[in-house]
C-alpha cells in the first residue's frame, strides 16, 4: 500500500471513530436518568397493575398545569394520560420512578419545572410533600398505591393554604 493510500486510510478511520464518539456523546447526555429500581432485576417477576392515583404540584400558591403532551404516555409502567392522573402498570414502582420519566426534575430538597423554573428548599420557601394528607418528606421513595393523593408544595404556606391545595389533588375513580 502506498503512503499516500495509509494516509488515506488514516484519516477515514479517524474520522469514524470520531463521529461514533460524538454520537455517543450526544446520546448519552439526552438519555433521562431513571431509577434502577424501576427495571426487574434478573429472575424477579413482575406484576402488572392497573393502579390510578393523583397528583398536584403548587409553588408559590400557582397550580402546576401538566396538559401539555409533552407530560403524557412517557413511559409504559408508570405514566398520565390526561394531567394529573397517574397510571402506573408496574408493582413496585414509587413517585421518584414516575418523575423521572417527565421533562422536569423532582428530588426531596428541589423542583426544576419543565420550563427551567428552579423551586429548593431555602430561606424563602420550602419544598414540602404529602401522601394522602399526611406530610411525608420522603414521599417520593413511596410505592404509589391505588387512590394515592401526592401533593408537592412550594413556598411559606400556612396551614390553611396547605389544606386548599390538598383538596386541589384530583382524586380517582
Amino acid at each position: 500500500m502506498s503512503p499516500c493510500m495509509k494516509k488515506i486510510l488514516f484519516l477515514v478511520v479517524t474520522l469514524i471513530f470520531s463521529v461514533l464518539i460524538v454520537f455517543s456523546l450526544y446520546s448519552s447526555g439526552n438519555k433521562r436518568e431513571v431509577s434502577e429500581s424501576f427495571f426487574p432485576r434478573p429472575g424477579e417477576k413482575v406484576e402488572k397493575q392497573n393502579i390510578k392515583a393523583s397528583f398536584a404540584i403548587f409553588t408559590n400558591n400557582t397550580k402546576r398545569v401538566f396538559t401539555d403532551p409533552k407530560y403524557h404516555n412517557q413511559s409504559k409502567d408508570a405514566y398520565m394520560e390526561e394531567a394529573n392522573i397517574v397510571i402506573v402498570k408496574k408493582t413496585g414502582t414509587v413517585w421518584d420512578n414516575f418523575f423521572k420519566t417527565l421533562p422536569m426534575k423532582l428530588t426531596k430538597d428541589c423542583l426544576t419545572t419543565g420550563t427551567g423554573q428552579i423551586f429548593c428548599g431555602d430561606g424563602s420557601g420550602k419544598l414540602r410533600f404529602f401522601i394522602n394528607g399526611i406530610e411525608d418528606r420522603d414521599a417520593l421513595e413511596k410505592e404509589i398505591k391505588n387512590g394515592d393523593k401526592l401533593l408537592v408544595s412550594y413556598g411559606s404556606k400556612t396551614e390553611d393554604e396547605i389544606k386548599s391545595e390538598l383538596e386541589q389533588v384530583p382524586t380517582v375513580d
